[in-house]
């Protein structure tokens, strides 16, 4: 809920997910940390009254931000702390004594049971943590504004506040005296021995691993084999199922079992990803990587769990341990390995890191162990040698931030013809072919008897044509530009326009007086003012996740203000995945327009690729042309579904 607030500002792409991520775990941390010292490090006495007063407090601030949800104006700079701010401002305080709750409770529970920890209460928080995962996109998203999702999420909250603070004032008395004392003045409590300083590293070091396995596998899905935000939810079920089992269930799987499933998946999934460009079917890609990313946190979680304190005053050093490999796990994945590298290694690393944890945890059993696992390791290390080679090759330029990995490789037709593909993973973004013929025609989603191309050759007759275009690209579009056209092309990754303008010539060698736009589309849109464009191009839907924001009817009305009269809006909506067809015919209906969908096949001789259009537009002119009309249709409408707003969206009805 958190994470969709900020779509309008940091755009649709997957890294907002995974820096949410980063900020859920930290904070995690602190909640763990708090909890850690108002156990151990404050007198008996205050620590109930300290922890009542922060809970009224985070009642206030969620109702306050339940009513009066706050939108972040997006930086020039690197997004990542920008993010942060505004997850720490709207949900940080409650977040964090959320965090604090299961060490809490099983402390203070603990020290009711004379000792004995209830460390089922963690896999119950995690259970109910995986219900409510699965009912947000299910139930909560399509039926409830994100405004009364806020409303009720806050009145939630205010409940748990009053039954916490009602709980921690009836254990006041026995936090002033934790543990029983007999009359001679001796301790009840069984004694234990402390836990040992390897022990310790693994509380560490295993969720550590297991939380780059999720962030890595949650990018990688969604970067080379779905394009879609619910694919998101899957790994992080899969990683609170884990957690569930490992600490209710720990013998639900034999640890030989388990060791030899978790081998195999690495030793698989690593052969198939030293080929870099490698390509599964959606279903298959998805279903191996969710398996492998199973086993290595169940083996990571279960390891974890085996070498939990039995100690009540080590029960939250343990969770803060526990909460500190997370959120660093987390941060490699979600911000430091996009600075560092230039390619994605991310999945390579998390499956080495795997392998190593593995080594420390069978070291002192038996020499089979280590040998099994000492191998793998030096085997995900040539994967990784592998995976660089591969990466380098035919790359002409390489580049990573929050928005994208992108990677420019020129090839080879069969005419030997020079190629140069954009592609972010698996996903291509534009493609120029470099011979006398085709080096200025519109190639890939963009050709002449596209949804675009259609467009652009018929909308303006002969006249100078001023033309939008919100995601540049290649800057493919630009092929299309005339001696007195103007083109301005929005984009939100500032990467993207140094590679259109350097590594391809559709921009140089346009004849359209062209000029650019930094930032969120919507955003530049809304502070400018009216364009009046002939053809605004909406070419965001294809790739990454789809960045919903621009597909609300509050976004409609923006572009409406910055097209001419009879004016054309044209959306790509060409996805494997989701079916956009629909809610743009709602959107259009809203708005009393018409909207024609425009589907052109493949040619690969051309560089063409099968390409679904939406053309939206008052002007009745325009569709009634013959070459319109006989390449276009009645876009598709279907019943049951709601007209997509700032406030309302979702994808669950639209999945294909």
């Amino acid at each position: 809920m958190a994470a969709k607030q900020l779509l309008p500002t940091f755009g649709g792409s997957a890294a907002v997910w995974l820096t949410c991520l980063v900020f859920f775990q930290t904070a995690l941390l602190a909640g763990y940390a708090y909890a850690h010292w108002l156990a151990r490090g404050t007198r008996p006495r205050w620590q109930m009254p300290l922890h009542i007063a922060l809970l009224s407090c985070a009642s206030l601030l969620t109702l306050v931000w339940a009513f009066h949800g706050r939108s972040f104006n997006q930086p020039a700079s690197h997004p990542f702390a920008r993010v942060f701010q505004a997850l720490l401002v709207s949900i940080g305080l409650p977040f964090l004594l959320l965090g604090s709750t299961s060490p809490l409770l099983q402390t203070w529970l603990a020290r009711l049971e004379h000792g004995r920890i209830p460390y089922r209460l963690f896999a119950l928080s995690n259970l109910a943590s995986l219900l409510a995962l699965a009912l947000y996109p299910t139930i909560v998203e399509p039926y409830l504004t994100l405004r009364m999702q806020r409303i009720l999420w806050s009145c939630g909250f205010v409940c748990f506040v009053v039954v916490s603070a009602t709980l921690a004032w009836g254990m006041r008395k026995t936090v002033e005296h934790p543990e029983p004392v007999d009359k001679a003045g001796t301790n009840n409590a069984p004694a234990e021995l402390p836990s040992s300083l390897r022990s310790r590293c693994l509380w560490l070091l295993l969720p550590l691993v297991a939380a780059m396995q999720l962030s890595a596998v949650t990018s990688y899905l969604t970067a080379n084999i779905a394009a879609i935000p619910l694919l998101w939810i899957l790994p992080l079920a899969a990683y609170l199922i884990t957690l569930i089992v490992a600490f209710e269930y720990a013998n639900f799987v034999p640890r030989p079992v388990l060791t030899r499933l978790l081998a195999v998946m690495l030793a698989g999934l690593a052969y198939m990803m030293a080929k870099a460009d490698a390509w599964l079917p959606a279903g298959i890609g998805i279903a191996f990587f969710l398996i492998e990313m199973f086993l290595a946190c169940l083996y990571c979680h279960v390891e974890a769990y085996a070498l939990r304190p039995r100690a009540t005053k080590e029960l939250t050093a343990f969770y803060l341990m526990f909460a500190t490999g997370g959120a660093i796990g987390s941060f490699l994945i979600g911000i430091a390995f996009p600075l560092l590298f230039s390619s994605n290694y991310d999945v390579a690393i998390s499956f080495l890191a795997t392998a190593l944890a593995a080594v420390l945890v069978v070291w002192p059993e038996n020499w089979s162990q280590r040998v099994l696992w000492s191998a793998g390791a030096a085997m995900l290390i040539y994967v990784l040698v592998l995976l660089h080679a591969a990466y380098r090759l035919d790359t002409m330029f390489a580049v990573r931030n929050f928005y994208a990995t992108l990677r420019v490789k020129q090839t080879y037709d069969a005419d030997q013809h020079w190629v140069r593909t954009l592609s972010n993973g698996t996903i291509q973004h534009g493609t120029q072919i470099f011979s006398p013929k085709l080096r200025r025609t519109p190639t890939t989603y963009y050709a002449e008897d596209s949804g675009v191309g259609l467009a652009m050759r018929y909308c303006c007759g002969e006249r100078p044509r001023n033309v939008g275009i919100v995601g540049l690209g290649a800057g493919t579009i630009a092929a299309y530009g005339r001696p007195g056209d103007r083109m301005r092309f929005y984009e939100i990754n500032p990467a993207v326009q140094p590679i259109a303008q350097h590594l391809f010539t559709y921009l140089r060698d346009s004849a359209a007086s062209i000029t650019f736009a930094d930032g969120d589309a919507r955003d530049s849109l809304t502070k400018e003012a009216s364009q009046h464009f002939d053809v605004l191009v909406v070419d965001a839907f294809s790739g990454d996740a789809i960045p919903l924001h621009l597909l609300t009817i509050q976004a409609l009305e923006i572009y409406k203000r910055h097209l001419a009269p009879g004016g054309i809006l044209a959306f790509h909506i060409s996805n494997r995945h989701v079916d956009l067809e629909p809610a743009i015919y709602l959107l259009a209906q809203a708005a009393g327009m018409q909207a024609r969908t425009v589907h052109s096949l493949e040619d690969a001789r051309q560089g063409e690729f099968n390409a679904t259009w939406v053309l939206m537009t008052d002007n009745s002119a325009f569709l009634a042309l013959p070459e319109i009309a006989n390449h276009t249709r009645q876009t598709e409408q279907r019943s049951g579904l709601r007209l997509w707003t700032d406030d309302y969206s979702t994808l669950l009805a639209l999945l294909r």
